[in-house]
């Protein structure tokens, strides 16, 4: 269990966590039509994106908001898995005042993303 956010275990987390969004029946199909063949830079993007939340590295760069708001039949259950998978994931990694760290982001993304598709929080 990691004490603290550093780069190889964002890495991890983020390569884990994909993989579980590949296997997963409602989340699988959004992102295979976004992403299709590109897997390996979008999760070199995911640790760049987490990283920069986490640590202020700065090394992402682009529009998360726009990128996500082109995106087809998003519904609030799809955040409701999303949310949960990352959940399972950073509290099994890290230690609990971290794993809070990462949930208090990834909630605000969410809720960030939701008043763009549905105008209203629909889960918290």
């Amino acid at each position: 269990m990691y004490t603290e956010p550093t780069r190889d275990a964002i890495t991890t987390l983020v390569h884990d966590f994909y993989a579980d969004i590949r296997r997963d029946s409602l989340l699988q199909p959004v992102f295979d039509t976004a992403i299709g063949d590109h897997w390996e830079p979008h999760l070199a993007r995911m640790v760049d994106f987490w990283c920069s939340v986490m640590l202020s590295s700065a090394e992402f760069k682009g529009n998360v908001y726009g990128k996500h708001m082109a995106l087809q039949g998003i519904e609030p259950e799809h955040f409701r898995r999303w949310l949960s998978l990352f959940e399972s994931h950073v509290r099994r990694l890290f230690q609990p005042e971290v794993a809070e760290g990462f949930m208090a982001a990834a909630r605000r993304i969410a809720a960030s993303l939701q008043y763009g598709f549905f105008g209203r929080l629909e889960v918290a």
